[in-house]
Formats: structure tokens, C-alpha cells, sequence
């Protein structure tokens, strides 16, 4: 898997999972859908993520992080609740924000390996 697809399958499931949680919540709160905003910019930055922009894909990895510090409280609020279904989907916003985290650390290693062997990144 690329940075690329790994943060659209994470943008999408930010976006789908925090709409889902606002829209079935009895009390909803505007800030359960930062974690959709945020997953539209990563919609929004795809393309540029894609063509290897160094710019664009070092904004998406910042907003990435500041999701996943982001989504700390809300798991802590959906244990103390005893939600499950808030829980789930708390940790499945958190795993798939982790993997394109991972992914986007590793095809930044691999395009400083690309540079310093004077090749052009995959």
C-alpha cells in the first residue's frame, strides 16, 4: 500500500465513522465531526500526496498526528460512557490513522533513500 491510498482509506473512514457518530449521537456535539473535517483536507490533499508533493504531504501528515492526538479524548470519553459502538469507532478512526501515519513515514524513508542514490522517487 502507498501514503497515498493509506491516507485516502483513513480520510474516508474519518469522514464516514465521526458523520456516523454525530448523526446517531442523542446529544451531538459539533466536535465530533473534527475528525470529518480533517478527513475532507486529506480528501482534498490526496492528489497532491499522490504526485509526491513534498509540501502537501507534509500538511496531511501534520493534520494526521493532530487527529490521532485528537481522537485520545474521545476514546477515554467512550470507555468512562461504557459506549461500544462510540468505542469501535474511536479505535477504528485511531488504527487506520496510525497505519497512514506509518505508511507516510515510510515513503518519506524511501524517497530520502531514492534522493541520496540519485534516483527519482516510486
Amino acid at each position: 500500500m502507498t501514503a497515498h491510498t493509506a491516507s485516502l482509506l483513513n480520510a474516508i473512514l474519518l469522514v464516514s465513522l465521526s458523520g456516523w457518530g454525530y448523526f446517531t449521537s442523542e446529544t451531538p456535539s459539533p466536535t465530533a465531526l473534527i475528525p470529518a473535517i480533517i478527513g475532507v483536507l486529506l480528501l482534498l490533499m490526496n492528489p497532491g500526496v499522490k504526485r509526491h508533493n513534498k509540501a502537501i504531504a507534509h500538511v496531511a501528515v501534520l493534520l494526521t498526528l493532530i487527529v490521532l492526538l485528537g481522537l485520545v479524548m474521545p476514546l477515554r470519553g467512550a470507555m468512562e460512557r461504557d459506549d461500544s459502538a462510540a468505542l469501535i469507532r474511536v479505535a477504528v478512526m485511531m488504527a487506520s490513522t496510525v497505519i497512514a501515519m506509518i505508511f507516510f513515514v515510510k515513503s518519506f524513508i524511501d524517497a530520502r533513500r531514492a534522493r541520496e542514490a540519485g534516483e527519482s522517487p516510486a
